[in-house]
């Protein structure tokens, strides 16, 4: 028998708070009024400016509708002012929302969250603010010991909740360079990943992000130490952040933190631009 690792009761990113209702609630109604309007999650987002995924977790009160999405739905659903009237509540509560993780993140997600700018370096995976819904649960899910479903509801509810830092205005510069086996690996299977790879072009878009891919062929590469993060706190100076087998670790010596943004900016002259990196993705989602 399989050990099953089991976290405290999930509590979603508004709970602490008690603004768990007003969301609960608030999906529901964009739910009600899309399906009377004849529309699908994915025609709808696309209408507003998100994906299918990111859509679901509005519904589903996980992830919060941000006052300009509720501006665009009251008029494309016709609601007559119904969601116009409890965006001064949501914008009251966003500002008292604290997203939950386990007690070795929080470090992180705290500068994550307050960061001006926001650099990451995968090899393994796709990084958690660019994953769609369903990667996320296919990555706790076969993650070993294994998590209990509870655990693994918990950790996806946290990791949407993360990428409202993608949406904040100001918005953090944000630079990702991905190793090109990221683009290959279907994980969570073969619709899952069609849906990842749709996701990555969508954020690529963004003006405050660029994706860069690292191709496969390359035969000097300058990091074989693992992903890593880079991210700059609002007023403080640059970290790092790595993991290891489950072991994190937050880097803030300067000297140390110097050259992993050294060995990062090498990478990113290396990589594919921006333009090639988002041509590569589209070839590898018309492949599949």
């Amino acid at each position: 028998m399989a050990y099953v690792t089991q976290e405290r009761r999930p509590e979603t990113p508004a709970e602490s708070e008690g603004t768990t209702g007003l969301f609960t609630a608030l999906g529901k109604m964009l739910k009600l009024l899309r399906e009377r309007k004849g529309l699908t999650q994915r025609e709808f987002g696309q209408l507003v400016g998100y994906g299918p995924d990111a859509v679901s977790a509005m519904e589903r009160g996980v992830r919060i509708p941000r006052p300009e999405v509720l501006e665009k739905a009251d008029e494309l659903l016709e609601a007559g002012g119904l969601l116009r009237a409890v965006i001064p509540e949501v914008r009251e509560a966003m500002s008292r929302v604290r997203t939950r993780h386990p007690e070795w993140y929080r470090s992180y997600a705290a500068l994550e969250a307050e960061a001006v700018e926001l650099h990451f370096y995968a090899n393994q995976g796709v990084p958690g603010l660019l994953q769609t819904e369903d990667y996320a649960r296919a990555v706790f899910s076969r993650r070993r010991p294994l998590l209990d479903e509870e655990t693994i509801d918990k950790r996806v509810a946290d990791r949407l909740a993360r990428q409202h830092v993608l949406d904040t205005w100001p918005a953090p510069l944000c630079s990702y360079v991905l190793e090109e086996v990221l683009l290959d690996r279907p994980n969570g299977g073969r619709a899952v990943h069609r849906n990842q790879l749709g996701r990555l072009l969508r954020i690529s878009s963004m003006r405050n992000v660029e994706i860069q891919v690292m191709p496969t062929g390359i035969e000097e590469h300058p990091n074989m130490d693992g992903a890593f993060n880079l991210l700059t706190p609002r007023k403080h100076p640059q970290v790092a952040y790595t993991e290891v087998q489950g072991h994190p670790r937050l880097i803030t010596d300067l000297e140390e933190v110097r050259k992993i943004a050294d060995r990062y900016g090498i990478m990113r002259a290396m990589a594919l631009p921006p333009t090639e990196s988002r041509t590569l993705i589209e070839k590898k989602l018309e492949e599949l």
